[in-house]
């Protein structure tokens, strides 16, 4: 007898396991994550050649601001999720108030940046002057700008979902909000670890 593992024939007659979302989400997300890849490149190298002024322009971050952000990427991440298993199921009702609920808590990352620059540049935190701010605002504005992207996506997909137009058969366009949405989280998360809780 065959020592060869056998299979369930329902095991073996499902089909091959597909990626969530559009595959074109996919590629953008790897590009962004290769963009950010040059721009952490572009921190340790500044980071490694000015060590002083790093350690001494972490803390005067406003870090309240940068945890408040992280809570809105995070807050408005799980509610996308929730988006994503309500259309699945076919749960008009919730996936509108999950996808309205993402959308009014990331509209809080711009307004929290809003603020962060006010208090940053009251505190004397001003682009230009060190290599530290000089960094911190390159990145985390690249980062806005990503959001900024993700946010008006988000927009157009709750206009859709209030359509109906999402469903079990045609779950992809909300998938692939989510996941872009989840690529600018784990960026995000970075970014905190680098600047306002300087790893």
């Amino acid at each position: 007898m065959s020592s060869a593992l056998v299979l369930p024939a329902a095991a073996a007659a499902a089909p091959p396991q597909e990626l969530p979302g559009h595959r074109a989400m996919w590629v953008a997300i790897c590009l962004e994550f290769l963009e950010f890849a040059v721009f952490f490149v572009v921190y340790f190298v500044a980071r490694w050649n000015y060590p002083e002024v790093f350690r001494a322009g972490a803390p005067r971050l406003w870090t309240l601001g940068g945890l408040l952000i992280t809570l809105v990427m995070l807050t408005s991440g799980y509610a996308l999720v929730r988006t994503v298993q309500a259309v699945r199921r076919d749960e008009q009702r919730a996936a509108r108030l999950w996808m309205s609920s993402a959308f009014a808590i990331a509209l809080g990352y711009p307004l929290i940046k809003v603020l962060e620059i006010q208090h940053n540049l009251a505190s004397g935190v001003v682009a230009g002057h060190n290599a530290f701010f000089s960094t911190y605002y390159y990145l985390t504005i690249n980062h806005l700008m990503h959001s900024a992207w993700g946010i008006l996506g988000m927009l157009w997909v709750l206009v859709r979902v209030w359509q109906g137009a999402y469903g079990p058969g045609s779950p992809k366009a909300v998938e692939s909000m989510a996941i872009y949405w989840h690529a600018t989280d784990l960026v995000w998360l970075m970014l905190f670890s680098l600047f306002y809780a300087f790893v």
